[in-house]
């Protein structure tokens, strides 16, 4: 049973805005729940539109967070497909495209990011792609097979985690691919450039090409299509299709708009939030992709865009706004699988942080876990195809101490997937 003495307002439709309206109900709120979602679809996890339902191994079905049904039967009332285009702080209303106001006691900012685009000649032709919703994925797939079937190329701009994902995809299709990085190895300032050269060899020695050290300039076309990609240094790489992977933006307009304090964009930008996750208003909560929250363990302002960060970022969103104490602390983790090859990271450990990158197991085979660490003490570990040690990796860093990785490290069996 619902009642109407308290209404939480969610605006964001994925994975850290389903997840805050579960915890919710799960923590016997009794008021009335609000998801505002400017997507058709019901709520859904974004790790595998470039991974399993990218290659095809998994249905549309999968993704989402619930089934439709669910929202119903807990009383999470939906409005899908209805963007918010203002917050009047004063008022305590979220004003919808159509003009709605909806009144909130607590609103939870979850809107994640959008993916930064070109900003080159030729953007516009029918062959330049993006990838971070369902529909984004859908039509990539259907491209992917296409260009696998008639031999197509596919220049890709970035060599960041999309990146490499799709690439790898493509070439599971059989399409030819070029990858397009300014920086001199994929992944450079996320994994630096020890393991970053890793990833070079397992991308070539499945037939991806590289072009480091430059940026696309202009992609050229002809009666609307795509035929080449043109770079910095002046090179020219036959296309019939361009993926912009050049990283993603977190969307703050609201926030902005609002008056609420945002981060500088030259360090990541997002929702500023305290270790609760409440931003510079005492009744706006941020989670999720858009959250530049105060890590109490890091000791830094971080916004992290990856699942596990929505998965456990909307809940503890959600108990502060309940009152209960909260202090976000989680390890930052990702992953990602590319062919045969599986990892998970976690920590923290940008280039400049660390001083030794230290590799135990057999990194020619790509079974090792890797660890970035400074005057000795971990920062960061990604294991490559071992498993079940997500934890003991996670205890080792926030145990601040300086201990030896290759002695004292033992299997765990948290794995966060």
């Amino acid at each position: 049973m619902v009642d109407a003495h308290r209404t939480f307002v969610i605006v964001g439709g994925g994975l850290a805005g389903a997840k805050a309206a579960e915890t919710l109900r799960a923590e016997r709120f009794t008021g009335r729940v609000i998801l505002i979602c400017d997507e058709r679809d019901h709520p859904y996890e974004r790790p595998a539109l470039s991974k399993g339902f990218l290659t095809g191994d998994g249905d549309r079905g999968s993704l989402f967070v619930h089934e439709p049904a669910w929202y119903a039967r807990a009383h999470i009332e939906l409005h899908l497909g209805q963007p918010a285009v203002r917050l009047d702080r004063a008022a305590k209303a979220v004003i919808l495209g159509d003009g709605t106001r909806i009144h909130y006691d607590r609103l939870l900012l979850a809107t994640g990011a959008e993916p930064r685009r070109l900003d080159i000649p030729g953007t516009d032709l029918a062959g330049v792609h993006h990838l971070r919703r369902l529909a984004h994925a859908e039509r990539l797939r259907g491209v992917l097979a296409t260009l696998g079937r008639e031999n197509g190329q596919l220049v890709i701009a970035g060599a960041g985690w999309i990146g490499l994902e799709v690439a790898a995809a493509a070439r599971g299709y059989g399409a030819e691919v070029t990858v397009v990085e300014p920086e001199p190895t994929p992944l450079h300032g996320v994994l630096g450039p020890e393991i970053g050269a890793l990833f070079t060899e397992i991308h070539r020695d499945h037939g991806v090409r590289f072009h480091f050290g430059a940026r696309l300039t202009e992609i050229v076309g002809q009666d609307g299509l795509v035929l080449a990609a043109r770079t910095s240094d002046g090179e020219e790489h036959p296309a019939h299709d361009v993926l912009a992977a050049i990283g993603a933006a977190p969307r703050t307009a609201l926030a902005e708009a609002a008056g609420l304090e945002t981060a500088d964009p030259r360090h990541g930008g997002g929702v500023v939030v305290d270790a609760a996750l409440r931003t510079s208003d005492p009744d706006i909560f941020a989670a999720g992709d858009v959250a530049a929250a105060d890590h109490p363990m890091l000791d830094t302002r971080l916004r992290v865009e990856h699942w596990a960060n929505a998965l456990n970022g909307g809940p503890a969103a959600a108990r502060a706004m309940l009152g209960q104490d909260v202090s976000y602390d989680r390890v930052p983790y990702f992953f990602s699988d590319q062919y045969d090859v599986g990892m998970e990271y976690s920590g923290y450990a940008p280039p400049g942080s660390y001083d030794e990158v230290i590799c135990r197991g057999d990194v020619g085979k790509r079974e090792f876990i890797a660890f970035w660490t400074r005057d000795g003490r971990v920062l960061a570990g990604m294991n490559v195809n071992v498993w079940e040690v997500t934890g003991s990796i996670q205890r080792l860093i926030r145990s601040g101490a300086r201990p030896d990785p290759a002695v004292e490290f033992t299997r765990g069996r948290q794995d966060q997937r």
